[in-house]
């Protein structure tokens, strides 16, 4: 019995030193982050200068936007958003963290940390290091180059041209609501098929979406929780998940291999995005492998960050009517007829343009951030330096909303693009929707010639009318790298044209 009561105290003993060991350590690690660390001086909420999980539980829910902008406004232009991340909101800070550095000092290169991929998969355009970085854009450039835009042209007026014609099949002559969030995505998705894998989806024709595009959206959502994943340091499980063939990105991957193929067996150059890496294919930096990743990554930002801009800026005006007149105006007076209308006239359209950038800003496709690391001894951004190590980037929602560069921030005010006096002293150069410097977008004029021609087409042929359900239709939306759009209802009136 005596041996027995000795165990047992033996036993508690050996707890209770663990228990303290525990709290020891974790004290310590807590009274760090928030005195020692060389971050310390940043301001941010409590618990999220000691640890990651804030940051992570609030990208996994896809409201991070939001809390960011509530902690800028808070806590000021620079705010620590875990024990090794700082988020500024300020628009120099657009050109120190993203743009071309002088004075012999290095571009800021991707976060590996928080990367959505893992080691095992080929590196895009996106996440190469700066060396492969400039391989792979100038051979993606030539797709979207001038001369091939205007040799893709018809093309897109193509299913434009479909698009308008779907419409007029499924609206009733307004009587019922369509749900447009749809129609675009169906719309930008075959254009980006056809583009760059030289055959559509066939979504916009059948009126339905491919399963394809299905287990792109799912992709996105779980790039979301990858990145909260990695945020907790996790990143070794996020490599046995995506070894295991678990995630749904295997999914979508075998699909990209088989469209891609699909694409070089045609056999026959084409002025598309991808034409220049395919004849590249076999040479020792790109590969099949890396070929099928780059791929993967146009059709997701050459479809879903178009169809989402049209979704928003369909909503802003048709909760805004007057600003809708106003287009509907300057398109209908502009074309004598649907047929003028195509991806070269439309650059006229300088309130459409208004209205688009005003979207960008009130709804930015990508509403989250793109974070940087500080080199190796250390940056001084902003007049402050930030040790080597340290996750930057500026998110897109609270610098588009920040009221020191912009006059009535919370309003869809078009005009502000157009020279009006009243907002003569917003700073423009605050929102980058499509990022900045060396590795900003490459379809960026691509892009807008492709939203307005879609939206220019809309306009010209029907009068919008935004159904009641749709009224609020931005409230409670998530974000998981892009946005995840509820329908989008809206009654199309066909216009019968005089001439």
């Amino acid at each position: 019995m005596a041996l027995t009561i000795q165990l047992a105290g033996n036993t508690y003993g050996i707890t209770s030193i663990a228990f303290a060991a525990v709290f020891l350590y974790i004290t310590s690690v807590i009274f760090y982050r928030l005195y020692l660390h060389p971050l310390r001086a940043f301001p941010g909420p409590i618990l999220w200068r000691i640890t990651s999980l804030p940051r992570a539980y609030h990208l996994a829910r896809g409201d991070i936007h939001f809390i960011v902008a509530d902690l800028h406004a808070k806590y000021g232009p620079i705010v620590r958003l875990s024990p090794v991340e700082l988020a500024f909101n300020d628009v120099d800070a657009w050109k120190e963290i993203y743009g071309h550095r002088t004075g012999g000092h290095p571009e800021l290169a991707k976060h590996e940390g928080f990367n959505i991929s893992v080691n095992d998969r080929p590196r895009t355009v996106l996440t190469a290091n700066r060396e492969e970085h400039g391989i792979l854009r100038r051979q993606l450039s030539a797709g979207f180059s001038e001369k091939a835009m205007r040799a893709q042209a018809p093309l897109i007026d193509e299913y434009a041209n479909l698009l308008i014609r779907q419409l007029h099949k499924y609206c009733e002559n307004g009587k019922v609501a369509l749900n447009m969030k749809n129609w675009y995505n169906w719309t930008t998705f075959d254009i980006i098929g056809d583009l760059g894998f030289g055959s559509p989806f066939g979504s916009l024709r059948n009126a339905s979406y491919h399963p394809w595009i299905e287990i792109i959206t799912e992709t996105i959502r779980e790039g979301a929780f990858v990145r909260a994943m990695n945020h907790l340091g996790l990143q070794s499980v996020v490599l046995q998940l995506y070894r295991s063939g678990l995630m749904k990105d295997h999914e979508n991957m075998e699909l990209v291999r088989h469209k891609l193929n699909d694409r070089v067996n045609l056999g026959v150059e084409r002025d598309d995005l991808i034409e220049a890496l395919i004849k590249k294919k076999d040479e020792s930096y790109l590969g099949p492998d890396r070929l099928a990743e780059n791929a993967n990554l146009l059709i997701i930002a050459g479809s879903e960050t178009t169809a989402t801009v049209l979704c928003g800026v369909t909503w802003l005006l048709t909760t805004h009517p007057d600003k809708l007149a106003k287009l509907v105006a300057e398109v209908r007076s502009t074309f004598k007829s649907d047929e003028e209308i195509n991806l070269i006239s439309v650059g006229s359209l300088t309130y459409m343009l208004a209205c688009l950038n005003e979207s960008f800003r009130c709804y930015p496709p990508v509403a989250g951030d793109l974070p940087r690391e500080s080199p190796k001894g250390g940056v001084t951004l902003l007049g402050k330096y930030v040790p080597e190590g340290t996750a930057v980037s500026i998110f897109q929602w609270p610098i588009n909303k920040n009221p020191l560069y912009w006059k009535d921030p919370e309003e869809y005010v078009p005009e502000r693009w157009t020279g009006d006096p009243k907002y003569k002293d917003d700073k423009f150069e605050a929102m980058q929707p499509f990022s900045f410097g060396p590795r900003n977008c490459i379809g960026k004029n691509l892009a807008y010639a492709e939203m307005r021609l879609i939206l220019a087409k809309v306009v010209y042929n029907f009068d919008l009318r935004i159904a009641e359900d749709s009224r609020d239709w931005l409230k409670g939306q998530k974000a998981y790298i892009v946005w995840e759009k509820p329908p989008l209802n809206v009654y199309l009136t066909p216009v019968v044209q005089k001439f």
